[in-house]
């Protein structure tokens, strides 16, 4: 029996309809995936279940039963009980969801006076219960804490504490795991997941990350421009597909298998809430559309096993093509590295008191050493806190490291000053991960592009490359007149990226490009880098946490555990063949979409403060295979293969 059942909702903000008649079922203890791009409705028929749209925004038709009552017909007071009692939700970002000013043990017990009947001392000990159950280790302290004092994955648990205190019997989670690292993504789902069995409560998840669905999904609905275009069983969807924009989803996914190939991507973008469809939404965007696809509505049509599909075409969508790769093929022959970093230290000193004076530091890059070759790519890899983007920004001295030695083409930077260090910037740029963040949002494009090439001194007219870099990246020449605002955000990480080209580079450091984009976006990005570098020589230095893209891109991959790295060498090596249990636990946790999960224990805990590390191997806290030796002293390197480089002495 259905614990909730919507039908014909319908979401219009003034001309536009964000969601337009979508209808499903979620039994009690099951997981029911909205699965799609961004600007696809999904975040916004979420809201409109809890009642929750913005002042323009209103629900023109349709029904909402939850447990047999009709939601959309309760008065506000009636949804305030729902809200919290009957369904919990956990917001996309719980930086932005959560009370600043408020203690996280204040905001758990105000959850839970709202739905219970607990009060002071009680509630407090019930708030404490809630951190434990989603496995925030020492949950007393952490009740006085402000959220600005825990990291992204534990923000995100306390999220699903608060969700959780007026036991909800069903939870809506939009996008939990987006900006985490694996480890934490596996903690997070695996909590969702033992929640739903052992207490039978619903669970809507709201995603893009196809892995996630294979790993936590019952039930598939995929959603396409406000509309849902496909339904299906977890089995029969990842078994066949059955709509043309499923099929492109899969297509899109990076892996080792097409390496060095061209990703699958889907042309054009998700149509504006606004415009009008007289039949098929995705129309303009498939490959193997009919010529009644675009102007009749498809009908929903039934394949088999439960799965259901809103398409004309008789059968299931056909596999599209991937064209596979030949491995390596931007590998360099060179023997000399254009960026060597040894022994590189940032520390940030802890001050206090009147004086101010140190009494600590936080060892936020601690001993880094790692070589880039010209024309390849070195992913760094991590969870976050472990020093990747400090590391990264002390390479180009955008922070000054406090010891260490970073060699770009022969020339020592830490020895340079400002104004020495000027000549050399246009050899190396750096693509940040929010690229809406590091544009100025009043300038213009072509302003923007301009800029560093002016202050580099960079030959030529500014004027005259403009247009011809926005093409390099796959956008037009007559874009220049637009300010950032304008653009989509794969639109603006190409224009970050034409922005770091103007002044020629040979080493670029991606930090993060394509953690917060679509699959479909995320393989335009990584194909415009493969391109770039093959045609261009460039040598990338990618900070991600993301396996898969690692899988499709890098050459050599370095693997940082709280500011050292642990475990280094090509990527065949590192990730068919870890030999660190860092490394190991990293690639177990990353969710497959066979549904497949490794054989690797899984990671507990949290990353150590880099401010307090650990005595010896810094890792032995969290390690499964640690023993009194590895408390003792930091492990040596060793040698594997041909170039695996491997810090633990566990790693026969």
């Amino acid at each position: 029996m259905s614990i909730l059942s919507v039908r014909d909702l319908s979401i219009h903000i003034r001309d536009a309809r964000p969601v337009d008649g979508i209808s499903f079922d979620i039994a009690a203890g099951e997981c029911y995936a909205l699965l799609g791009e961004s600007g696809c409705g999904k975040s916004m028929t979420a809201l409109g279940l809890m009642r929750l749209l913005p002042a323009a925004a209103e629900v023109a038709s349709g029904n909402i039963d939850f447990e047999g009552r009709e939601l959309l017909a309760l008065p506000e007071s009636g949804m305030r009980d729902i809200r919290g009692g009957g369904i919990g939700m956990i917001f996309q970002e719980p930086a932005t969801s959560l009370n600043p000013v408020l203690t996280v043990g204040r905001q758990i017990v105000e959850a839970l006076e709202l739905h219970s009947d607990l009060r002071g001392a009680a509630a407090r000990a019930r708030a404490e219960q809630l951190l434990d159950q989603v496995g925030i280790p020492d949950p007393k302290r952490r009740l006085d804490e402000f959220p600005f004092q825990l990291s992204g994955g534990l923000r995100q648990r306390v999220m699903i504490a608060i969700a959780l205190a007026g036991s909800p019997r069903l939870l809506i989670a939009d996008e939990p795991t987006t900006a985490l690292d694996v480890t934490i993504q596996a903690q997070v789902l695996d909590l969702l997941d033992e929640l739903r069995r052992t207490q039978g409560m619903a669970l809507l998840l709201i995603t893009h990350d196809l892995g996630v669905v294979a790993r936590m999904a019952d039930r598939i609905g995929v959603m396409y421009a406000g509309q849902l275009v496909e339904e299906a069983p977890r089995e029969a969807f990842f078994a066949r597909p059955a709509h043309p924009y499923s099929v492109r989803l899969f297509a899109a996914l990076p892996d080792a298998e097409n390496r060095g190939g061209r990703l699958t991507t889907i042309p054009g973008s998700v149509p504006a809430a606004d415009v009008r469809h007289a039949g098929c939404r995705f129309v303009e965007r498939c490959g193997e559309a009919l010529p009644a696809c675009a102007a009749t509505l498809p009908p929903w049509r039934a394949i088999e096993s439960g799965q259901r599909v809103r398409c004309h075409l008789p059968g299931a969508a056909p596999a599209v093509a991937i064209k596979v790769g030949a491995g390596d093929t931007a590998a360099s022959g060179e023997s000399t590295p254009l960026l060597d970093v040894s022994d590189l230290q940032v520390h940030f000193p802890i001050r206090r008191g009147i004086l101010q004076r140190a009494v600590g530091a936080v060892r936020a890059v601690d001993g880094l050493s790692l070589r880039l070759m010209p024309g390849r790519t070195l992913a760094l890899v991590g969870e976050s806190g472990c020093g990747k983007t400090t590391a990264g920004k002390a390479m180009l001295q955008l922070i000054r490291p406090t010891a260490g030695s970073v060699r770009l083409d022969g020339n020592e930077l830490t020895a340079l000053s400002t104004q020495e260090l000027r000549p050399l910037r246009a050899k190396m740029q750096m693509v940040f991960q929010d690229p809406f963040a590091s544009l100025n949002p009043r300038l213009r494009i072509g302003d923007i592009i301009a800029e560093g090439m002016q202050a580099l001194g960079v030959a030529g007219s500014p004027a005259a490359r403009i247009g011809g870099l926005l093409e390099q990246v796959g956008l037009r020449a007559d874009m220049a007149a637009r300010y950032p605002h304008e653009f989509s955000g794969g639109q603006r990480q190409r224009i970050a990226i034409a922005r770091a080209l103007a002044v020629n580079p040979q080493l670029l450091i991606c930090d993060e490009p394509t953690s917060a984009l679509d699959v479909s976006v995320q393989a335009q990005i990584l194909n415009l880098l493969s391109d770039l570098q093959r045609d261009l020589k460039l040598a990338y230095l990618f900070i991600t946490h993301n396996i898969a893209v690692v899988d499709y891109l890098a050459h050599d991959v370095a693997v940082m555990y709280l500011g050292r790295v642990v475990e280094s060498g090509s990527a065949a090596e590192v990730l068919r063949s870890p030999r660190h249990p860092y490394t190991q636990a990293l690639l177990a946790a990353v969710p497959r979409v066979d549904g497949v999960r490794g054989d690797a224990p899984k990671l507990a805990g949290d990353m150590p403060s880099p401010a307090n590390p650990p005595a010896g191997c810094h890792f032995h806290p969290r390690c499964p295979l640690a023993d009194e030796a590895c408390r003792r002293e930091y492990p040596a390197q060793r040698s594997f293969g041909a170039t695996q480089l491997v810090r633990c002495i566990k790693a026969d």
